[in-house]
């Protein structure tokens, strides 16, 4: 560190939402004159530098013959396992969740090195990591780690709330005990050898049955306070909540010539891996079709391979935080970033869950009245239309999100999370410097 600037390297998950999370802190941080360093998956090349960002990408597996677009590796794999998502909860824990920790721990592993690498050659005066497993080569550095949970927080585990990836209420106590003996069984052996190699790579040990550590000096979680859960083991002095993290290095975005009219606007996305699924698209188009509503589409990255109705626009890739504020609500998957970013800007939303955590956000907001969740798979035509016109004509729940959406903006949920992030990067420094001249 020299001139107070500070190295700061950022490793997200490779999907959207944790990356452009990090996006977001990062661009305060280097609006603030810090250098930031990606070690992200190598499918964001070129995606990051034009941000301001340095790239120091790594390969969570061998190389493709073809450069690949930033994200493919995870749509490629739910377009693969997109027929297990029509299955309970407790069945995809064999199915599903189970191959997406392999997967992970598979690219932990291959990366261990290039890891290493990148950050001997940056010398990072702190670490932060938007991921759900731990990556050895963080936690081993002499800087300290900084995790970031941006999945629904039941991922910060508790045994009075419902088990993550389950999406069973917060009221209702049965099957919890039953879905936490299934994920015992279906993981405790790949945890184990998970936890060995991590020990093996000089990192300590890792908490029962879970994938990452806490971090010693710094974790943060984001969800709004709104829709926070109520814990009966309060989280460490460590750990801070942001209301949200919203970037804003998308561009501007007006509403379309071709949109232009009457009915309320609604906001359509399944997220950049939910929207592989072309037939569910394809029906979801076709149940709104008729409605009297306009709609922006976010059509994935299969955009060519279905039609939009009349009453819709859409492309492959839209500026969604610039889009939300525009609209009057949100049909979403429940990502965690997308509904995060509708309470930011007070938006009603139908949920579609398809898979992690979004079944705990989608049970979230639909037992809170923020928003009505819906089976994806097994969802009626006539349902999806419904369920959103009692959303719109609600307008005591539209004029309580405007209001809790200006309170979570004001609490500028990126800039807290940096400067949190630079206190912990500026106390490891000086006590750093402070030990060397007593060792002088």
């Amino acid at each position: 560190m020299s001139d107070g600037s500070l190295t700061i390297v950022f490793m997200p998950e490779s999907a959207y939402g944790p990356t452009n999370n990090c996006i977001g802190i990062g661009k305060v941080l280097e609006r603030r004159g810090h250098r930031v360093v990606f070690a992200a998956e190598a499918s964001w090349k070129g995606r990051l530098e034009p941000l301001g960002f340095e790239e120091r990408l790594v390969d969570l597996a061998p190389p493709p013959p073809e450069e690949q677009d930033a994200g493919r590796f995870w749509t490629d794999f739910i377009i693969e396992t997109a027929p297990e998502f029509r299955k309970p909860t407790i069945e995809q824990l064999q199915t599903f969740i189970r191959p997406v920790w392999e997967s992970l721990i598979d690219g932990a592993r291959y990366c261990q090195h290039q890891l290493q690498d990148i950050l001997a050659d940056t010398a990072p005066d702190v670490i932060v990591e938007d991921n759900v497993n731990c990556f050895p080569a963080l936690v081993t550095q002499p800087a300290p780690w900084v995790r970031i949970v941006s999945c629904n927080p039941l991922e910060i585990q508790d045994p009075g709330l419902p088990p993550p990836f389950s999406g069973y209420p917060t009221d209702d106590e049965r099957g919890w005990d039953a879905f936490r003996a299934e994920y015992d069984r279906t993981h405790r052996d790949l945890w184990e050898s998970f936890n060995d190699w991590v020990v093996e790579q000089g990192a300590p040990p890792l908490p029962d049955l879970q994938f990452i550590h806490e971090s010693r000096a710094l974790n943060l979680y984001l969800y709004p306070g709104i829709a926070d859960y109520p814990r009966t083991r309060p989280l460490g002095p460590t750990w801070h909540r942001l209301e949200s993290s919203v970037r804003d290095t998308e561009e501007a975005w007006q509403v379309p010539e071709e949109l232009e009219g009457d009915g309320a606007l609604v906001y359509l996305s399944l997220g950049s891996l939910g929207s592989g699924d072309v037939d569910l698209m394809r029906r979801l188009v076709d149940a709104l079709a008729a409605t009297p509503h306009r709609y922006v589409v976010s059509k994935g990255p299969r955009a060519d391979e279905y039609e939009l109705a009349p009453n819709m626009w859409g492309r492959d890739r839209l500026p969604q935080t610039s889009i939300i504020p525009h609209v009057d609500a949100v049909i979403t998957h429940g990502g965690n970033n997308t509904v995060t970013e509708s309470l930011h800007f007070g938006k009603p939303m139908v949920v579609l869950p398809l898979f992690w955590d979004q079944y705990d956000n989608a049970q979230r907001m639909h037992e809170l009245g923020f928003g009505i969740r819906l089976d994806t798979y097994g969802v009626a035509a006539e349902q999806l239309p419904e369920a959103l016109d009692r959303l719109l004509n609600d307008d005591g729940l539209r004029t309580r999100l405007a209001a809790e959406g200006a309170r979570i903006r004001a609490a500028d949920g990126t800039r807290r999370a940096a400067d949190l992030i630079e206190g912990v990067a500026r106390t490891a420094h000086t006590t750093v410097h402070r030990a060397t001249a007593k060792d002088r």
